[in-house]
């Protein structure tokens, strides 16, 4: 199954970047539990076998022959509240899950023992080769998630979208921060396009991996550019900003812009897309270099708070990481 699934305005807190990780599971005897947090797409290898059988891309556990079910336990890296999510059983079929319910808590500590257990999902039906999706029960901050399968089977990836719970960073005043790092609450509204890259990438806390681990847009054949539109977890006033093309040699853009806006309310995003065209310009055009990392000083605005990035690029390419280091 090739479709990707991605939420926009919300962060994937499954994402191990983040630090979240497998705390337990009751078995993983066909294919580890931690598959499930890869960030990458599942992927399907034909006529491959290791020893314990066929070699799937995600988690699955033995047929169960006793009583009970199987589960994971999973420690978020960042505390905060789940909307979404998606159970992805994809080419897991006819070995899937018959049902999933999802739970979750909060506690400071790892202690299994005493964790309490708040329902996130009902237990349902699971379909296979499939995106799965079920929005949330509870508004909670979780730090834990517990998946649970009826009774046994496979799943190839959990995501988990919502957003951190920024009531629980500090941000201290005129201390220079990336604002745009996902960690401090930043997400992707809307792109033109992330045909080869998933515009969230931009955000990831540390350096690009490879060139599939960054943005990328499409060739562009005909008239315009492409962009892509970041709130920003925190408004703050802008200091500098870095654009990074790591891996990207012969598909990095040609050159760059960087605008910027800032309002507190709800405001409908084809309208905050068509309001954009029109942001004031923080960096004009500049050129970029393949494989590098851009390092350019905001001169403009110094005094105005900004929470809305547009990152444009000329005209089309890939780009792995943007930086606004800013204070607040």
């Amino acid at each position: 199954m090739s479709k990707k699934y991605i939420l926009k305005n919300q962060t994937d807190l499954s994402n191990p970047i983040l630090g979240t990780k497998i705390l337990y599971c009751t078995d993983e005897f066909f294919a580890a539990a931690k598959r499930l947090l890869n960030p990458s797409n599942p992927i399907f290898k034909e006529n491959v076998f290791d020893n314990h059988g066929k070699w799937m891309d995600g988690w699955e556990t033995r047929r169960k022959r006793v009583k009970g079910h199987d589960y994971v336990i999973i420690k978020l890296g960042k505390p905060g509240q789940i909307n979404t999510v998606n159970v992805d059983t994809s080419y897991f079929n006819g070995n899937q899950p018959e049902y999933a319910k999802l739970e979750g808590c909060y506690s400071k500590n790892n202690n299994l023992d005493n964790l309490k257990w708040t329902p996130l999902t009902k237990k349902n039906k699971i379909k296979p080769n499939s995106h799965n999706l079920f929005k949330s029960l509870s508004k909670k901050t979780f730090t834990h998630v517990k998946l649970n399968i009826y009774p046994d089977g496979g799943v190839a990836r959990l995501r988990l979208f919502g957003n951190i719970d920024l009531s629980l960073n500090k941000f201290i005043k005129n201390k220079i921060f990336d604002s745009a790092n996902v960690v401090n609450g930043s997400h992707v509204i809307s792109c033109s396009d992330e045909h080869f890259g998933n515009a969230n990438n931009l955000l990831l806390p540390s350096k690009s991996i490879n060139m599939g681990n960054g943005w990328e847009t499409r060739r562009r054949r005909g008239k315009g550019f492409d962009w892509v539109i970041i709130k920003l977890g925190k408004a703050c006033f802008i200091n500098s900003f870095e654009v990074g093309t790591h891996y990207f040699k012969g598909n990095y853009p040609d050159s760059f812009s960087i605008q910027a806006f800032s309002f507190e309310k709800k405001i409908n995003i084809s309208n905050l897309i068509k309001k954009s065209r029109s942001w004031l310009t923080l960096i004009p055009k500049h050129k970029l270099k393949e494989n590098s990392n851009f390092k350019i000083k905001n001169n403009k605005f110094l005094n105005k708070k900004f929470n809305y990035i547009k990152l444009n690029i000329y005209p089309d390419g890939g780009i792995s990481r943007l930086r606004v280091f800013g204070k607040v």
